[in-house]
């Protein structure tokens, strides 16, 4: 574990620097996540979108430190209110699990233990990190379920997982995520096989707690449309890298890559009438053991040839895009190309 040296106040809350995450497989290396740097303030909301097998996920996990008990070659730095968490050992990683950042995983069904009662495994959480009494805990709990929606908390405190419906089981996790009042909030997919209306609602919650407790939140999901809801910036990730990152209102208003055209172009629109039908990304994301030697997306993009060969023979970085300090894309294309493809042909269909 390294901390932050005396004297060194501008690193983010979190920062997060050339994050590797491999898995050796018989097959051959699977690059989950090849290099992703990003960083979140306090109080901020950073959406990570992509299709699956993105990354999304995986870095994420990886932030928790729980790839430790797997196969994972995992580098880079991720630091955390000044601790590196790659270097750590896995004791100091584990205290800060639930105290310092916590996760609501995208499946609560098989996240809740079942043979548990909901507010049994709250109070186990929230023990674990404060010395109060059992009693004392057991309040906690009931607190932190009427506080997420969940009506009756007293009693429903003593039912299981299987007698809450998929939304109130959605806040349960939430519930349980908070119990330690984390500074950090990672929500994977929180609102997924959720109908719309329980979604807004989850949402919602989400929105308030942050203000609530000033917590950062990662919010990770394939939805574009949970992003424009939630998120503060914006981080597209394919193949296992992040290929835009831009303020929310600069993404949709104009996105520089063309991976982020086919994410909007296939994202249904309640504010205008869209001249043309939904368009899905075309072809199929690449395998993460055998990645094409240039772009990644090169063999999807309409507008790889365009790029003078580039495209297929180096892979972009991540660059600032030109008068836009916030605003930074991994793309061969000139920047005068992309604003003419975006204004001339991608735009008027959406």
């Amino acid at each position: 574990m390294t901390l932050v040296e005396e004297g060194d106040t501008k690193r983010p809350f979190l920062d997060v620097k050339d994050l590797r995450i491999h898995f050796p497989t018989d097959d051959g290396l699977v690059k989950s996540v090849d290099g992703l740097t990003f960083s979140l303030e306090r109080g901020r909301t950073l959406g990570i979108v992509g299709e699956s097998g993105s990354g999304k996920s995986v870095s994420s996990l990886g932030i928790m430190g729980l790839h430790r008990t797997t196969n994972a070659r995992v580098s880079g730095e991720i630091w955390l209110d000044g601790d590196e968490l790659v270097g750590a050992s896995a004791d100091f990683v584990r205290r800060l699990r639930g105290r310092k950042m916590a996760m609501i995983f995208q499946d609560p069904l098989s996240s809740l233990h079942p043979y548990f009662k909901v507010g049994a495994q709250i109070v186990e959480a929230y023990r674990l990190y404060n010395d109060v009494p059992r009693k004392v805990a057991r309040q906690h709990a009931i607190d932190l379920l009427g506080r997420v929606g969940i009506p009756e908390p007293t009693s429903r405190v003593d039912d299981y997982p299987h007698q809450f419906s998929g939304g109130m089981r959605q806040r349960a996790m939430i519930a349980m995520a908070l119990a330690c009042d984390p500074e950090l909030l990672i929500a994977d997919e929180p609102t997924t096989a959720l109908d719309v209306t329980v979604q807004a609602e989850i949402l919602d919650l989400i929105r308030g707690l942050q203000q609530e407790f000033g917590s950062a939140v990662i919010m990770i999901t394939h939805d574009l449309g949970v992003i424009a809801e939630l998120a503060d910036d914006v981080l597209v990730m394919y193949g296992g890298k992040a290929v835009e990152h831009a303020p929310v209102r600069e993404l949709f208003k104009a996105p520089e890559h063309p991976y982020t055209w086919g994410l909007l172009s296939s994202m249904p629109r309640m504010d205008r009438v869209r001249a043309e039908r939904l368009l899905p990304v075309p072809g199929n994301p690449p395998s993460l053991i055998n990645l094409p030697p240039g772009c990644a997306f090169s063999p999807r993009c309409p507008y790889d040839e365009l790029t003078d060969g580039k495209a297929l023979t180096d892979v972009p970085e991540l660059r600032p895009v030109p008068g836009k300090s916030a605003h930074s894309v991994a793309c061969h294309l000139p920047f005068e190309k992309r604003r003419q493809l975006w204004t001339e042909e991608v735009a008027p269909k959406l």
